[in-house]
């Protein structure tokens, strides 16, 4: 069993004497339901464990009806929902049990932010604290496993990801055929049912398109042309990608207009393995054309995870020039900038003189093979 960082911060939340409704975000097959099992064990609250998709509790939960919650609460200590999102009017009726049985814990997770966000945001203004689950970490590997021990799954990882089930897996041929399975049954479920979608078969090719173009910064109407689409209906699909936790996006940082470029964006996926899936790709690192995108996703998401878990709160960014010039990744923390440049086979890389005369006090690092873990994992680790 590996622990996720977050437990320990949930546990906390819900132990707070008058704590808020505990909420945890994150795609599915990612551990939500075992990590809350885990926490509900550890609490020893009496709690009602419910699973959004058994319909006897939907008429209840949706009811806005103060006797029939109290009847379905009553005698308990926590209540805990999964994949909240498929009850109808969740907020406000969670909101209701919140105003009026102050006593009860509340806990409710879902795969898609996108429809539990919308349902609950507005009713349960200042009500909520809110969590993100992610595919398991460098960090919370680094708690059973030391810096060379992670190093050397580094060619596993940038394969088949890191979903937990992913790496319980030993046969390598197990692993492809368990990713088949997420990238082409799951990771479009939340997707179809979230908005009318008409074309599920372009909405695979763009994810096809997506995944050959990690790294690049994206033209919408040039996926447009190549799909048969408007850049609207585009532009619309991957919101909802990234709502529902496949891909992420990465804006341009620009203080310049005229020489910086920041109109495009860059994607990324949050766990590669689903991403080698979706483009029936598993050859070994050494053999591919594409392993320095697969480092720079790799890297990408793993900082992602570590500011997210650690609560270091920055803005990030990539920034590239018209004439060329550019760096992989910056975070803006407290007005300080801090540039990276990702390299797989590099030792070294000098930061672009325009970085350095642009903003005179921003730092630069080279992130290869040998120091990437400092880049990663916590110091401590």
């Amino acid at each position: 069993m590996i622990k996720r960082v977050i437990c320990d911060d949930i546990i906390a939340a819900l132990q707070k004497k008058r704590s808020k409704i505990v909420i945890l975000y994150g795609p599915r097959q990612v551990g939500k339901t075992t990590l809350l099992n885990t926490i509900i064990d550890k609490i020893r609250y009496r709690t009602l464990m419910i699973d959004a998709d058994d319909t006897q509790y939907t008429s209840v939960l949706s009811s806005q009806n103060i006797s029939l919650l109290s009847g379905l609460v009553s005698g308990y200590d926590c209540l805990y929902i999964d994949e909240a999102q498929q009850i109808p009017n969740i907020g406000i009726n969670l909101k209701l049990l919140y105003d009026h049985f102050p006593h009860l814990k509340i806990v409710v997770s879902g795969s898609s932010s996108f429809e539990l966000a919308n349902t609950i945001k507005e009713p349960l203004t200042g009500r909520t604290c809110t969590f993100y689950l992610y595919p398991v970490s460098g960090v919370e590997l680094s708690e059973s496993l030391n810096r060379f021990e992670i190093n050397s799954k580094l060619a596993e990882l940038l394969l088949y990801g890191s979903y937990p089930e992913i790496l319980t897996i030993d046969n390598y041929e197990d692993k492809k055929a368990h990713l088949y399975e997420l990238s082409q049954s799951y990771l479009y479920k939340d997707v179809l049912a979230l908005e009318d979608i008409r074309y599920s078969d372009k909405l695979a090719k763009l994810l096809q398109l997506l995944a050959f173009q990690i790294g690049s910064q994206v033209s919408l109407s040039e996926l447009g042309a190549q799909l048969g689409m408007s850049q609207e209906t585009v532009r619309r699909y991957i919101d909802l990608l990234e709502k529902c936790f496949v891909i992420f996006k990465l804006s341009g940082f620009s203080r310049n207009l005229r020489k910086e470029v920041s109109k495009m964006d860059k994607l990324y996926f949050y766990d590669l393995g689903i991403r080698n899936a979706i483009i029936n790709n598993f050859s070994p690192i050494q053999m591919r054309m594409d392993r320095g995108q697969l480092f720079e996703n790799f890297l990408m998401v793993e900082r992602l995870k570590r500011n997210a878990y650690t609560s270091y709160f920055t803005t990030t960014y990539f920034w590239r020039l018209y004439t060329g010039a550019e760096l992989d990744y910056i975070e803006e923390c407290n007005g300080q900038l801090y540039g990276f440049e990702f390299k797989f086979n590099q030792k070294q890389s000098r930061a672009p003189q325009s970085w350095l005369d642009t903003y005179s006090n921003a730092s630069f690092e080279c992130i290869n093979c040998d120091n990437y873990l400092d880049f990663i994992l916590l110091p401590s680790n």
